[in-house]
């Protein structure tokens, strides 16, 4: 079920299925921001990250002792949440149309308990603001034992956005850097390579050439901005995702030339190639104490 969350500016939709974004676009000329989820490339368009960012080493962790399977990112994003209010009030007899803020909820049951023995209540609000979009993710703890969880954003934007054949000239702005960016690869696998590698900039800006996202996914630590905008080819910055998070990733499936790049605040991240610890002991980890509270957020900000 999607419902809409729509201002003088712009205009969202969001499905319960993962309590996803699947659409936003400027009402002035109908200009679509989001990719929109061709399996082609990539079947998804901007799915929450959940117990877990990114991949694990053989595909498991470990807690009390005891192994757990998990695939890449978790399970909420194929999950179904609820809706729990539309414009602050009782989702109940609100409708599917919001002018400014809707919040979704997902919580544990007996079959996520197989595989994520924690207790768990995840809130995902969306609020509209003139051109921006801020996402709000409340993670509660509803266990009476520590929670241990990694939580991100996965958001797809359209790139190009003016009908052109490719990437080329197109870029990513790094708020307040300057000449260079440090970052980490992967694996094939999806596991991270901890090895320093750098990224020049030029104004803090880096411009795409064939080949750009083939070698792996940008992986940013250190919170070296808190800023990442896609530029067109005329040096026009259309949408700018800004956030408060450890680290951040910048995606495109690598080898495909992708019509679209994904730039991904994480509170978590993957494993590292050689990691062999417990699930407390992973990198970027977020422990919750019972009854305890995680509250992080994230924006985008679209060009109008």
């Amino acid at each position: 079920m999607r419902y809409v969350l729509e201002n003088q500016t712009l205009r969202v939709e969001i499905d319960t299925h993962g309590a996803e974004v699947k659409s936003v676009q400027r009402k002035n000329d109908g200009r679509e921001y989001m990719w929109q989820a061709d399996p082609k490339y990539w079947g998804r368009t901007s799915p929450v990250l959940f117990p877990f960012v990114g991949g694990l080493r053989n595909r498991e962790y470990t807690y009390g002792g005891k192994n757990y399977r998990m695939g890449q990112h978790g399970f909420a994003r194929d999950m179904e949440f609820c809706c729990e209010s539309v414009d602050g009030a009782p989702a109940e007899g609100a409708g599917e149309k919001a002018q400014s803020s809707i919040w979704f909820a997902l919580s544990s049951d007996e079959n996520t308990m197989e595989n994520y023995p924690f207790a768990f209540c995840l809130h995902i609000g969306y609020e509209l603001v003139e051109n921006e979009l801020k996402v709000l993710w409340r993670v509660e703890n509803t266990d009476d034992a520590p929670m241990y969880f990694s939580i991100g954003a996965h958001p797809a934007f359209l790139c190009p956005i003016h009908g052109e054949s490719d990437k080329t000239g197109y870029g990513l702005y790094f708020g307040g850097l300057q000449d260079e960016l440090h970052y980490h690869g992967n694996t094939a696998d999806g596991l991270a390579l901890m090895d320093d590698q750098v990224l020049a900039l030029a104004d803090g800006r880096a411009v795409f050439a064939p080949g750009f996202f083939d070698a792996c996914t940008y992986m940013v630590e250190n919170r070296q901005t808190g800023e990442v905008g896609l530029f067109d080819r005329e040096g026009n910055v259309y949408v700018t995702v800004t956030f408060d998070a450890p680290m951040f990733a910048i995606w495109s499936p690598e080898g495909k030339d992708a019509p679209f790049v994904c730039i991904e605040p994480w509170y978590g991240r993957c494993d590292a190639a050689d990691f062999q610890g417990s699930i407390a002991e992973r990198a970027y980890e977020n422990a919750l104490a019972p009854e305890g509270v995680f509250k992080a957020s994230y924006g985008m900000r679209f060009a109008v």
